[in-house]
């Protein structure tokens, strides 16, 4: 069901472990040309393209592009109990976690009278994308708005793909739990969009027609964002690539991931029930157990094939599992087993050895990592209190997951005297002309009398107010 990939004896560089290494096939680059003219025709025709390609990909077509208030206030009357109580203890865990990343702006003198000050502003407003296909996320709900809320941004709106097999008063609009989880955080403005269209309408705004029937030109339905965050497939991911610059975002985020580092101290139970839990998000799931141990693979090995066949999306599991992107590698030791997990910067890290502790703290590349044999994924994905909106593909390499900082922006302000700007203007306007740009040197000339000893040297001082 799962392959194996035999690394013992083997020269572990970081080029060679890139090529070796299970991951899936996801070219965001080839579904560029399929998402670029939806988006064009949701910047051309707005809320009409919306709702055409609602009932195109989503096979409903969206009455009302904004969820009613009176329909997500009914959601949240309607939802269990026991999920309500589920989601609360969610939301409470990540406001602990995200409170404290909060960030101070500092103010650092350089100089008597001369001072930078680190502003942290949030951006004005965000667009937050929770997916809506083979599974309901309304903990995506949560990790995307509640950094977003502890940042401090104004304006939050939330889309999710309207559901074909919605009943009642939710025909048409996203799944009735995702509904819920924005009421319960106070989100009003919701959107059932999805796809690439929903990234679009964050990233141009959408209207609906004009009296005249001209496209995009009435009633505003949605006003553009400055950033959009949130996973989703691959026409989202490559939608929040063409749209770059036109919008900040989060990250490219592809098929879920996870890498279970093991010794013979594991239990092969538990890794099973691991790498099957994140199997069963999508048919392109990773799944990689990293081990010195192959009797601990051939145990795990055998504890998947019967928990595959007992689990409820059987046929999403096996084909996860038995894809490229998974896969039991063996190695010499733990040494190369860090090597190994380093290189390959999963989603997901789960350490499950001796001292998992001591390896937790020399792993570099992973977007969050589980210690020990009580911190499952799992956790991560609802209750830790950790944010599970995290890089994938490798990515994990150079970015972070979504936390408070993802909504802020670093501004610096410089405050100088007249005084201290003349102690260091001899240097400014040196390098100035080592640059060759007299201007910007000229720029500081303009500022004091001829004659005040550091712009002659430079040849910036003539034709300067006496």
């Amino acid at each position: 069901m799962i392959a194996r990939i035999d690394l013992r004896g083997r020269a572990l560089d970081a080029r060679a472990l890139r090529d070796v290494l299970p991951r899936a096939e996801f070219d965001v680059e080839a579904a560029l040309a399929a998402v670029r003219p939806i988006c064009d025709d949701v910047r051309t025709r707005g809320a009409e393209a919306l709702r055409d390609l609602g009932e195109r990909f989503d096979g409903v077509r969206p009455g009302e592009l904004r969820v009613p208030a009176e329909v997500l206030t009914s959601a949240l009357d309607l939802l269990d109990p026991d999920v309500r109580a589920a989601l609360e203890e969610t939301i409470r865990r990540a406001r602990i976690v995200h409170e404290d990343q909060r960030r101070a702006d500092t103010t650092t003198q350089v100089a008597p009278g001369g001072t930078v000050t680190e502003r942290w502003v949030p951006v004005d407003r965000v667009g937050l994308y929770v997916p809506g296909g083979v599974a309901v996320y309304p903990s995506s709900v949560v990790m995307n708005v509640v950094p977003a809320q502890i940042a401090g941004v104004g304006s939050v709106a939330v889309t999710s793909p309207p559901q074909r097999d919605n009943a009642g008063d939710f025909i048409g609009y996203p799944h009735q739990t995702v509904l819920a989880a924005c009421e319960l955080l106070g989100i009003r403005e919701v959107y059932a969009v999805g796809g690439a269209q929903a990234i679009a309408m964050f990233a141009y705004g959408a209207r609906e027609p004009g009296f005249d029937g001209t496209p995009n030109a009435g009633a505003v339905v949605c006003e553009p964002v400055a950033m959009v965050t949130g996973p989703g497939n691959i026409y989202v991911a490559a939608a929040k690539r063409l749209l770059k610059g036109v919008i900040g975002i989060d990250a490219e985020a592809g098929p879920t991931e996870i890498a279970v580092l093991a010794d013979d101290s594991a239990d092969p139970e538990h890794v099973a029930a691991d790498l099957l839990s994140q199997a069963e998000h999508d048919t392109l799931a990773a799944s990689v157990l990293v081990t010195d141990s192959e009797d601990l693979a051939r145990r795990v090995e055998a504890a998947l094939v019967r928990r595959v066949a007992a689990t409820k999306h059987i046929e999403r599991v096996t084909a996860a599992l038995s894809g490229r992107q998974s896969g039991v590698v063996l190695v010499d030791d733990i040494e190369a087993a860090i090597t190994v997990v380093n290189a390959y910067a999963a989603e997901h890290l789960e350490i499950q050895t001796r001292d998992a502790r001591a390896v937790a703290l020399r792993i570099r590349n992973a977007g969050a990592i589980f210690v020990g044999a009580f911190s499952p994924v799992s956790l991560g994905d609802y209750c830790a209190g950790s944010n599970h909106v995290l890089p994938t593909g490798g990515s994990a390499g150079h970015s972070s997951g979504l936390s408070v900082q993802s909504f802020l922006r670093g501004i610096h302000v410089v405050d100088y005297t007249e005084a201290a700007l003349r102690e260091v203007a001899g240097q400014v306007i040196t390098l100035a002309g080592a640059e060759d740009l007299p201007g910007h040197g000229e720029a500081v000339v303009a500022r004091f009398r001829e004659g005040a000893g550091f712009g002659d040297s430079a040849g910036l001082n003539d034709g300067a107010d006496s």
